[in-house]
Formats: C-alpha cells, structure tokens, sequence
C-alpha cells in the first residue's frame, strides 16, 4: 500500500475545530479552521463535513465550541442546549449526529454547578472521547469484516465510507484497507455515486492515496459489471439502521443492494453500532433527507437541465434487510435474520450464532 497512514478527518486546536473541505476535494486540500456553531452548522448541511460518524463527532465538537467561547457569565448549559437544537436540524437522516449530541447534552447536564473552566473542559473532553472511540470502532470493524474477503477480491463500493467519512479510519473502506494489509490483492470497483460523485470525488482519492488498485464506474454500470462475472462482493456503508436490519445509506444503495441479489453477489453493510437505530423499527420509519435540486440540474455552477425542470432529490434510500448478507460493526458480524437489539447485547438470532 501508498500512503495509508490514518489522518484524522477533524481536530480540536487551538480553541477551534480543523477539518478537511470535502468538496474541494480531490482537486484541492483545504483544511477549514471553525471557530463558530454557524459556520459548523453550514459545513455539516453544505456536506463540507459529511459521512454519518464524523457529522456525529462534529456535532459533538460543536457543542464544545459553542460552550468553549461563551464569555464570563453566560448560561453554559443553555449554550450547550442552544448547540444541540442547531445542529440536530442540520441532517435529519445520520442517526450518529442525534447519538453524539445527545451524549454530550448529558455531560453538559450533569456538569451544572461546577466552575466555567471545568465544565467547559468536560464537554471537550467527551467529544474527543467520541473521535477516539471511532477511530478504534474503524479499526475493529476492517477486523471483524476481514473474514468475509476472499484472496483474490473484486469489490464493489458505494458512495465514500473511507477515513473522511469518520474520525480517520472509514467503515466499509476499513474492510478494504484491513485486507489489503493482510495481503490480500484487492481491486476495487468505485461507484461514481450521482448527483454528488462521492465516490469518484472521495472514494477513489483515498484508495489512491492507500495504493490499493481501483476503477471508477457510473452507478448505472454496476449490473453489466456483475453479470460479467467481475465482482465477487459489495462493501457498503450505512446513516442509520433500523432494528429488523433495514439499511439507509446514500441514494442508489437500494439499487445497488437489487442487483447485488441478482447476481448472486454478497452485499455487506459496515458501520458502528451508533448507527443503529432502535427507535426505528424496521426502513420506513427513518426519515430521509431531501436535498436542493440544484444538485440534480446541474454540477459544480454547470447547468445540466433546463431551468425550472422539476426535480425529485432524496439524499438516501432503505435497503431492505432481506439484501443485506451481512453487518459488520465494532461488536462483530451480525447475520440474518436480524434482530439487532439482541445483536448489540451479544445475543443470537434466528438460531444463529454471531461472530
């Protein structure tokens, strides 16, 4: 492998919070320094920061930034909770942005009454507590996900679940990167991931960087590829997952998932056990974010469409348990049937054990 050395995606310095402008990338790499919640609550909506650990591990550091620079005096708590109520209306689909704030809020609860200092100190404190827990959460999942890659591999991938879509390490790109330092060759089939070309934009910018071999594909180029025999498996990041196992994840996942079933190829989702939602009982109850159709007409200030052309711009769509094959977290390998309330407390399902 290139360069594959972990770079955290974001950092606290200096009273501010760092991160990488991902859409400049892979033409430019702007490092961003946020010293302010609008500005954060921007580059979370404008998908400046995006993928959903690291929105959660933003999110966490926006409330400590919020609280960081209130003056001599101010309400802290009501700072903290006044960071909470922006940021949760910033991507109502990431259900890691919704975890993060609430375990922040709790701290900042349970901090009321001490000095300034200190209770600004705690809320730091856990949101680094946050990004380091990821980074070990990305290490585990490439582990526990290794078993499932065979040596030769072709797998195909969806929009970016690399290191910028988290703390540094990535979920289904872990997978990737686990086993090609195991040795094993792996060639990578990159979904371009429309309207926003996450994948040729992020996707193939970190495999180039890791050295592992790839080529880029148009979403639509995904069946012609499988029925040629060309792609042995599919690793696939997730948003939220509901309780019977029910995948949101980047639009065109479910399409994806469809052809994978097809043609007999195993489809793998890879994400924290953050990303499970038991709140939601099965995909229709997740709520999915619509975006701007300008998205859709055009690209970087280019028109593609008429003006005015009506457009219909989900950023995720639900994949049904039945399609996935697999789940990969931190905790290990849940399988189907799923029941992922019992999978988080380390029980079986269906009669089957998990790994």
């Amino acid at each position: 492998m290139g360069s594959s050395e972990i770079r955290p995606t974001l950092r606290w310095e200096d009273g501010a919070l760092v991160f990488l402008d991902q859409t400049l990338l892979p033409h430019r790499e702007v490092e961003v320094r946020c010293r302010e919640l609008g500005k954060l609550a921007e580059a979370i909506t404008s998908l400046r920061i995006r993928g959903a650990p690291a929105i959660g591990i933003a999110a966490a550091f926006g409330v400590a930034l919020n609280v960081w620079h209130a003056g001599a005096g101010a309400d802290l708590l009501g700072k903290a909770e006044e960071a909470v109520a922006a940021l949760r209306r910033t991507r109502p689909t990431a259900v890691n942005l919704f975890w993060a704030l609430e375990r922040v809020l709790e701290v900042a609860k349970t901090s009321v009454g001490l000095p300034d200092a200190a209770f600004k100190q705690r809320l730091l404190q856990e949101a680094h507590a946050i990004l380091q827990e990821d980074l070990e959460t990305g290490r585990r999942i490439g582990e526990n996900g290794l078993e499932l890659v065979p040596d030769p591999a072709s797998i195909i991938t969806h929009c970016n679940a690399g290191g910028l879509a988290t703390a540094g390490y990535g979920t289904a790109l872990a997978v990737v990167f686990a086993a090609a330092k195991a040795g094993k060759t792996i060639r990578v089939y990159v979904d371009e991931t429309r309207p926003l070309l996450q994948g040729a934009r992020l996707t193939a910018y970190e495999l180039k960087r890791a050295g592992i071999e790839h080529t880029l594909i148009a979403d639509n180029m995904a069946a012609s590829l499988m029925v040629r025999g060309k792609v042995d498996l599919g690793i696939v990041g997730a948003d939220r997952i509901a309780a019977n196992g029910d995948v949101a994840n980047k639009i065109g996942t479910y399409s994806l998932a469809i052809a994978c079933r097809h043609h007999s190829v195993p489809l793998y989702v890879a994400a924290p056990t953050s990303t499970i939602d038991l709140a939601s009982p099965d995909g229709s109850r997740i709520p999915i974010e619509e975006r701007a159709p300008e998205e859709v007409r055009g690209w970087m200030g280019h028109a593609a469409a008429p003006q005015g052309t009506a457009v219909w711009n989900p950023a995720f769509d639900i994949t049904p348990a039945s399609l996935v094959s697999a789940i990969i977290t931190e905790k290990g390998l849940f399988r189907p049937p799923y029941d992922m309330g019992a999978a988080m407390n380390g029980q079986t399902s269906g009669g089957r054990p998990h790994v």
